[in-house]
């Protein structure tokens, strides 16, 4: 038999058999879960910026960010720094005199997923975030939990 059926037989043997399965075990894990609710587009935090100290909840290390409203969209100021994220859709909600936002941030050039959830009662906040990396191989995520006090709006680019 020539030597390139013999390959073929070996090949389609092999395959047959499923002895050549690759699996790649990559778990998946899920972004922050917000809770549910009458999110709205409202627009209701529009020209508020708020300075961020927050903890790496698996670490302990800790984070500082300026986060910005305007015209509907939502930008911190880490997240563009690190990966030009841009400017995000936010939604709110309010409860008892509470605002509760949410925005979900997208990486243009990698595979990153930031996803925010925040109240705010008077000037202060209370945020959760989940940094969300999700390859082929592996999946990794940073749970990172904070407050905010209002800041001067500054200008932002974009």
């Amino acid at each position: 038999m020539p030597q390139m059926l013999q390959i073929a037989a070996i090949a389609v043997a092999t395959f047959g058999t499923g002895a050549a399965t690759l699996t790649v075990m990559n778990e998946d894990i899920p972004d922050l879960a917000v809770p549910t609710g009458d999110w709205t587009a409202s627009g209701a935090l529009d020209g508020a910026s708020f300075q961020v100290s927050g903890t790496d909840l698996s670490t302990g290390a800790a984070l500082e960010d300026k986060i910005h409203f305007r015209d509907g969209t939502f930008q911190s100021a880490d997240c563009e720094e690190y990966c030009n994220f841009g400017w995000s859709d936010y939604q709110t909600k309010e409860i008892d005199d509470v605002i509760h936002f949410t925005a979900t941030a997208v990486c243009p050039d990698a595979p990153h997923t930031v996803v925010w959830y925040g109240t705010l009662a008077g000037d202060e906040m209370a945020i959760d975030l989940t940094w969300t990396t999700r390859r082929w191989y592996w999946t990794n995520q940073i749970q990172i939990r904070g407050v905010g006090v209002a800041a001067p709006r500054i200008a932002v680019s974009g």
